[in-house]
């Protein structure tokens, strides 16, 4: 059980709260509310995250106008805008140009914008809190959106890196792309596959729409996976996932995208300028994974379980 208090835990809106928005489309499935209306009320902070549907067509008014309000502050991107928001940018970080993706933007006290990076620190971060790791190992990422890319970067740099990465996305070319990108900035071997035959990896990461939806397709062979494989499956909606509960139906791990949002909640709270809130949230989690994972999953996470 966490230590921090779990009531009254919503944010006081005042007509000095500073405004963020978590932009994608669709949104129903994000958590990051949830997360971080939580953390800004247990630390103090006046602000509120909020969840805004954005069509790709729409995206650049979008962030030009809601931007220009003195008290919106920033956005948190989700899918599908992580990748083409960053050409409305002044700049981003090193990790956000490697992989051509961001999944935050910053407003800048001279109105400029600032993108950051978190997906993929976040995904090493959840990695080591399930203790394991990419360190050495084959990696395959299905998907080549702007998760899957900023996960791919994550994971080809670093003493920790991957030996190897290999991208699949159905659609011709976007896997080639973003492994062409991530080459040119690393000394991991990174490339793109014809299919998503998990057979030879020992690290799967599932980064792609598949399972939203009820009746969607498995995203690979669960039968191919190599008997010392392990999967993470990112998607914050349907956990478990039916990808999931197969892959551990065969007696191999499997986890749940939840502890990724988790692990990046400090890094998002540095980027806007909450040091102090990132602080207590890396000294103590537990009341984030007590809002965000359903009690099947929470059950295997808490010290209790």
């Amino acid at each position: 059980m966490s230590a921090y208090r779990t009531e009254n835990a919503s944010p006081v809106i005042r007509g000095t709260t500073d405004v963020y928005l978590i932009v994608g489309d669709p949104v129903e499935q994000v958590k990051a509310p949830e997360i971080f209306n939580r953390v800004f009320a247990q630390t103090g902070v006046d602000a509120v995250l909020v969840p805004a549907q954005v069509a790709p067509a729409q995206l650049e008014n979008f962030v030009r106008t809601v931007l220009g309000a003195g008290n919106i502050k920033g956005l948190w991107v989700a899918i599908p805008h992580k990748a083409p928001i960053t050409q409305w940018l002044d700049r981003c970080t090193d990790l956000g140009r490697l992989a051509g993706a961001v999944n935050g933007v910053r407003r800048e006290a001279d109105g400029s914008l600032t993108g950051g990076l978190f997906d993929g620190e976040g995904l090493k971060g959840a990695l080591r809190f399930h203790g394991t790791s990419a360190t050495g190992r084959r990696v395959l990422v299905l998907g080549a959106g702007g998760g899957a890319a900023a996960i791919a970067a994550s994971l080809a740099l670093g003493d920790d890196a991957a030996a190897e990465i290999a991208l699949f996305d159905p659609v011709p070319g976007k896997a080639e792309a973003v492994a062409a990108r991530i080459r040119a900035g690393s000394a991991t071997p990174v490339r793109a596959v014809a299919s998503s035959d998990p057979a030879g990896f020992s690290l799967v990461v599932h980064a792609s729409p598949l399972g939203m939806k009820a009746g969607d397709p498995l995203p690979l062979d669960v039968s191919r996976l190599d008997a010392d494989a392990e999967l993470i499956d990112i998607l914050m909606k349907n956990q478990p996932t039916p990808l999931v509960r197969a892959v551990r139906a065969r007696g191999l791990n499997a986890w749940a995208g939840f502890e990724m949002l988790i692990q990046q909640a400090p890094l998002y709270l540095e980027f806007f300028g909450f040091h102090d809130a990132a602080a207590r949230v890396r000294a103590d989690a537990g009341f984030l994974r007590e809002q965000i994972y359903p009690p099947e999953l929470l059950r295997e996470v808490s010290p209790a379980g």
